[in-house]
């Protein structure tokens, strides 16, 4: 090689090295920028929804876990570390990883790191599914012609320009005149570079209720309206086309859980939100949510909260009492 290949070569991987420090030094930038604009939006720990389906969250502790049920939802951390727990599969992200959720689906997340010093800090934006397919369509991306069920869940690497975007979103919170125009353009850039990214294949599939995820997803959305009912598996499955066995395959491919342990979640889920926001006892909330047999309900209301009934709810309400620090 002679002397002038040899130099067209070092100054070609110089500036891919120049280049590839550019971006990460950019990317720093927003990770810092973003934090500091939710420390400043939200300066004590609670959450807020500055925009429209823009959800921010700030805990100065970490947190014991908390049962909940996801939503359609990107999910981006700007400082700390979380995990979340669906079924037996554990997915934990921070700021350089993103969280991506598609399907309604009972959850328990943990806060893992936050201090006084640096607070947990994130934001949530709400998915739109009509908006989802909306933005496939005008980028021409074509529906998945794969018949293989996708998880609900996953976690991937937040790339610099997937970064940029929920930056310029969370900027427009200084210029409300601005974001009632450029807030729907950010978000449905947000949504364009979820669908080129590591998760589109699913978002696509998940948008186009396409695959054994489509039949999944009405199954999930009539257990959740029918969780006090008696499970039929048979039927359900009858009504989706599928086989007994095939259904459940399916349904924990997606879900990671069983239609059983599903039911049971939400029925726990609901029978907890009972005794604590309307006050009931706990007999009462057992059979308000499909229970017959009150031990048995204290029984798996304990597996799963890790404490009986009352003192869970008693404990949740000490909790909520106590003065924020």
């Amino acid at each position: 090689m002679n002397a002038a290949k040899i130099s067209e070569t070092f100054d070609r991987n110089l500036f891919k090295t120049s280049q590839v420090k550019r971006e990460a030094d950019r990317a720093q930038a927003n990770r810092d920028e973003l934090a500091q604009r939710i420390a400043q939006a939200i300066p004590t720990d609670g959450t807020i929804e500055p925009l429209k389906g823009l959800h921010f969250n700030r805990s100065c502790t970490p947190s014991e876990c908390n049962h909940s049920v996801s939503i359609p939802a990107f999910c981006a951390i700007a400082q700390g570390s979380k995990a979340v727990l669906l079924g037996s599969d554990r997915y934990q992200y921070d700021p350089m990883h993103y969280l991506l959720a598609t399907v309604e689906l009972p959850i328990v997340s943990q806060i893992l790191e936050a201090s006084q010093a640096q607070p947990f800090l994130s934001l949530r934006l709400d998915l739109d599914p009509t908006l989802v397919g909306s933005v496939m369509v005008e980028a021409g991306h074509p529906s998945s012609r794969s018949r293989a069920e996708v998880k609900a869940i996953d976690v991937s690497p937040l790339d610099a320009n997937l970064l940029d975007a929920v930056v310029r979103l969370v900027r427009l919170l200084d210029s409300p005149a601005e974001a009632h125009v450029l807030a729907p353009l950010i978000k449905r850039e947000i949504i364009y570079r979820l669908l080129i990214g590591d998760q589109g294949d699913r978002l696509r599939q998940i948008a186009v209720l396409g695959g054994y995820t489509h039949h999944i997803a009405r199954a999930v959305d009539r257990l959740r309206k029918e969780f006090n009912q008696p499970l039929r598996i048979e039927s359900i499955a009858r009504d989706l086309g599928m086989s007994v066995s095939g259904f459940h395959h399916h349904f924990k491919s997606v879900t990671a859980m069983s239609p059983l342990q599903f039911q049971k979640q939400l029925r726990l889920q609901e029978a907890r939100r009972l005794m604590l926001g309307e006050n009931l006892d706990a007999t009462s909330a057992a059979y308000r949510v499909g229970y017959d047999d009150a031990s048995h309900f204290n029984r798996e209301y304990k597996r799963l909260f890790g404490a009986p009934p009352m003192r869970d709810v008693e404990r949740l309400r000490e909790a909520a009492r106590a003065p924020v620090q």
